[in-house]
């Protein structure tokens, strides 16, 4: 399907303005539908109740893993079976930013081989890539994007990883990880499978620790601004919770413990959580369980972007005025308070 011109929908009391952006790209899933659920005043401060959503390019396959780089004033998204990373800009809207992103090797090979998780280290790109099982660093500047990497992360004790998923870099460069089956042809049963679990790890000076290897599917992970707390989805529908665990000063895991779980909050929508950003202030913006989730620093639940599809990820701009949105096949921007 073509979307072509300008879209607005004004939904019930409560709801977003949707409006889609014209010339996006092909797409085949019905255009997200959203509203606000406020379970807090202060829900209301950082999302303001007029707040509007722009569907602002389509066409992607599965999107994931956004970041936000300011001195090019663009965004970064990974589609994961498209092996591509794509560039969005206010001016050229969606390009195509870099290919192969995940998967560099010869043959074609299927499920989801391409990039997901990006961050930026250094004026640099960090690429998680299913498909090439390791954690990379773009070699080009990000202005002249290449499709040439150098391995930051690619195995633990001699194993290669399962396929790295989502990565957050701490202030002294850090670099932590997820390590679930995602990207494995055949998931946890793939012949190329080398390892018997599903880690988090960090990075630092090219030496791998394993922080943790209790959690089913590890998926999405931030840091809190003050370094001292990470948390760590569980995309797992039978244990769809949020952990939490402190750093000590070597900055390994300690005293992991549930952060949330959705089904207290959501109850019967209270789904697996997937990708998630924290801001400044350590509030929590959680995709997953119907759209974006946002919770305080100590895990009581503030309000939900509700968003109709499935959302995977999400993303700030540096001010955090912006929330980019990764949605099925649609990138989604949402302009909020602070």
């Amino acid at each position: 399907m073509k979307l072509k011109g300008l879209i607005s929908l004004c939904l019930t009391a409560g709801a977003l303005f949707i409006y889609v952006s014209p010339s996006m790209g092909q797409t085949t899933a019905p255009v997200p539908q959203g509203s606000l659920q406020s379970l807090d005043p202060a829900f209301d401060v950082l999302v303001s109740p007029g707040a509007k959503i722009a569907v602002i390019a389509s066409g992607f396959e599965w999107i994931e893993g956004p970041v936000w780089v300011e001195k090019h004033k663009m965004l970064l998204a990974s589609d994961v079976m498209k092996n591509t990373i794509y560039k969005w800009t206010a001016e050229k809207g969606k390009e195509v930013y870099l290919q192969p992103s995940g998967y560099t090797q010869s043959g074609t090979r299927g499920q989801e081989l391409g990039s997901n998780g990006l961050s930026l280290d250094k004026g640099r790109l960090l690429i998680a890539q299913h498909g090439d099982r390791r954690i990379a660093r773009m070699d080009a500047p990000l202005a002249e994007p290449k499709a040439q990497y150098t391995t930051v992360a690619g195995g633990y004790e001699g194993k290669k990883f399962n396929s790295p998923n989502d990565l957050s870099v701490a202030s002294d460069g850090t670099i932590y990880f997820t390590d679930p089956p995602y990207g494995l042809e055949n998931g946890v049963n793939d012949p190329l499978r080398e390892l018997s679990y599903h880690g988090v790890y960090k990075v630092k000076d090219g030496k791998v620790t394993l922080m943790t290897d209790t959690l089913s599917r590890p998926n999405g992970i931030a840091l809190f601004p003050d370094g001292k707390r990470v948390l760590v989805a569980n995309s797992d529908g039978n244990t769809p919770y949020l952990y939490v665990y402190d750093i000590d000063k070597k900055g390994d895991f300690q005293n992991g413990r549930i952060f949330i779980n959705t089904r207290d909050t959501y109850g019967a929508e209270g789904g697996a959580f997937d990708g998630l950003k924290i801001d400044k202030k350590g509030n929590v913006f959680a995709a997953g369980s119907g759209g974006i989730c946002v919770f305080n620093s100590e895990g009581k639940a503030l309000g939900r972007i509700k968003i109709t599809g499935r959302t995977s990820n999400c993303a700030f701009t540096d001010n955090y005025k912006t929330l980019f949105v990764t949605a099925d096949d649609y990138l989604l921007k949402i302009e909020i308070n602070r």
